[in-house]
C-alpha cells in the first residue's frame, strides 16, 4: 500500500500536465480554424465566410470587377459556407461572369446549382448575388473572349488578346453573376 500512495503525487502531476496539453492543443485547433473561417481563401485555401462592407444597392455594371485580380465567391453549403477564389470577368455592357475549368463536382460549383444564392467579395465589399450557369454556346464564347481579355490587360501585355478557342463544353464552365439587391429594387 505504501507503493501506491508514494506514486500518487506522480500520477496526479503527469494528470495535469496531460490536460495542460491538451487545452493548449485546442485552443491552437480553435485559433487555426477562426483563422481560416475569417481568413481565407488563400490561395488554392478555400475558405468559409466573406467579410467586408455589404453592399446592399442593385449592381448593374459590374465593370469594376476587372480591376481586381481574382474574385472571391462564397456559395451555401452545409454545415458552412464555403468560398474560394475564381476568376471574374466583366463585358464591355456591364455583365459579370465566374468560370472554372474541370468544374463539374467541384464543390462550389454543385453548390451553386443547387442554391444560386451567393456572396461576391471584390477588394473589401461584399454583394449578395445570384449565379447562374451559362450554357448558351455564344454565351460562353463572350465570356471567354471577356476572360481573355482580361487577363491579357491584368498582364500588361501589348497588342490584341490572343484568340484561343474556348474549350470545349463541359470542360469550361461559367456562372452569370446577378446583383440579389437587383431582386429586391
Amino acid at each position: 500500500m505504501r507503493q501506491i500512495r508514494a506514486h500518487q503525487p506522480r500520477l496526479h502531476r503527469r494528470g495535469a500536465i496531460g490536460v495542460t496539453i491538451l487545452v493548449i492543443v485546442l485552443a491552437l485547433a480553435a485559433a487555426a480554424f477562426l483563422t481560416w473561417f475569417f481568413a481565407c481563401p488563400c490561395e488554392r485555401t478555400p475558405g468559409s465566410y466573406l467579410r467586408g462592407e455589404v453592399v446592399q444597392e442593385p449592381v448593374t455594371d459590374w465593370g469594376f470587377a476587372n480591376d481586381v485580380q481574382l474574385c472571391q465567391i462564397q456559395v451555401n453549403t452545409r454545415p458552412l459556407a464555403h468560398a474560394i477564389n475564381l476568376n471574374c470577368m466583366a463585358t464591355d455592357e456591364g455583365n459579370l461572369y465566374l468560370s472554372c475549368a474541370s468544374c463539374e463536382g467541384k464543390r462550389w460549383s454543385t453548390a451553386a446549382l443547387n442554391d444560386p444564392r451567393a456572396r461576391l467579395r471584390l477588394d473589401d465589399q461584399v454583394f449578395p448575388v445570384r449565379l447562374a450557369r451559362v450554357t448558351d454556346p455564344a454565351e460562353l464564347d463572350l465570356a471567354w473572349r471577356t476572360r481573355a481579355a482580361k487577363l491579357h490587360r491584368l498582364r500588361g501585355s501589348e497588342g490584341a488578346a490572343t484568340d484561343n478557342p474556348r474549350p470545349e463544353d463541359g470542360a469550361w464552365w461559367s456562372f452569370r453573376v446577378v446583383s440579389a439587391a437587383q431582386d429586391n429594387a
